[in-house]
């Protein structure tokens, strides 16, 4: 009834014990404390060769202004980790930020279909995309935030994405005597996670959907959240059943109005679709050429966050958010 031996894999991280993630939150300073900086500030809590969570899923609450300063800051090595990976994995790999990305489903999305970039980079071997089903991604990170080394399922065997799964183990259940599949959990060193609102102390509220970014704030050894603005905590506590990330969890607090962009944050403004027609035009012939251009133009050109917003125009960002604030009309 033992898991099936298999070898490790290359790009196969160690699982962690109880004992040395129960040690690394102990380690932790969770104390109730102001925890806001700016982005570049909070990119430095990011060191290179980190595996790194995002929060959101596909073009919907998307940590990209974090991402913006770290690509900024010319981090290398990251192991990326998502639900559902969109541009901001082509984004990734083109900016050497990393080229190990591990999802269940990447590309630029359904109206621009299969990702260019992510194509010219995994087809010449300079990336890897890591692929497990959706329902995998969501109990590594589950695994990870109740601290067990795995999470058994049924759901990815008999189909190939199972065979090219580092880490994956078969086992005879000890009481159906059925064959399940072993995930391991996902610990990451840090997680980056955008919110519509939190407090200075990193009590975070979200609208809509809350994707995995709860199992992956209490998987992270680290949090760093940007949050759409910066609540009172008595505000906070006047609807504690909003609050989905606690305090505990964070160790930094970002305020970015748009942090998003051109993604879509629910409630306060819609995708950049003008601009996301933009991107994949820039990347459509040549994608090397097609993403440096655009790196260069919208990420390091930039004098600050604001200056990025202005390029990509206010009429644009006037447009997402009307359509994106109708969400509360009646």
């Amino acid at each position: 009834m033992s898991a099936s031996p298999k070898p490790r894999e290359e790009g196969e991280r160690v699982t962690q014990s109880y004992l040395d993630l129960r040690q690394k939150t102990r380690e932790r300073d969770r104390s109730l404390r102001d925890k806001v900086m700016s982005l570049e500030e909070a990119a430095k809590l990011v060191p290179d060769g980190a595996s790194v969570a995002l929060g959101g899923c596909t073009a919907s609450r998307t940590p990209m202004a974090m991402l913006w300063a770290l690509i900024r800051a010319r981090k290398t090595g990251l192991t990326v980790s998502r639900s559902i990976m969109s541009t901001e994995g082509d984004l990734l790999y083109a900016s050497g930020l990393s080229r190990h990305i591990i999802t269940s489903w990447f590309s630029q999305g359904i109206v621009w279909g299969v990702s260019k970039v992510m194509r010219a980079y995994t087809e010449s071997h300079r990336a890897t995309f890591e692929e497990w089903s959706h329902m995998a991604m969501g109990l590594r990170y589950r695994a990870g935030a109740m601290g067990v080394p795995f999470m058994p399922m049924r759901s990815m065997m008999g189909s190939g994405v199972v065979d090219r799964a580092p880490g994956a183990r078969t086992m005879e259940c000890p009481f159906t005597g059925e064959t399940l599949l072993l995930v391991p959990a996902l610990n990451p060193d840090v997680a980056l996670i955008h919110v519509q609102r939190c407090d200075a102390y990193g009590n975070a509220q979200l609208d809509g959907l809350s994707f995995m970014d709860i199992d992956i704030a209490m998987a992270a050894n680290r949090v760093i959240l940007t949050t759409e603005r910066i609540v009172s905590n008595d505000q906070i506590r006047r609807h504690p059943d909003q609050t989905k990330i606690g305090f505990f969890t964070v160790d930094a607090v970002v305020e970015v109005p748009f942090g998003s962009a051109p993604h879509e944050c629910y409630g306060l403004y819609e995708p950049f679709y003008s601009h996301m027609d933009l991107y994949a035009q820039m990347t459509a012939k040549d994608p090397d050429k097609g993403a440096a251009e655009y790196l260069e133009r919208f990420h390091y050109e930039p004098k600050d966050w604001a200056d990025y917003l202005s390029r990509i125009g206010m009429a644009e960002l006037l447009d997402a958010q009307r359509r994106g604030s109708g969400i509360y009309d009646d």
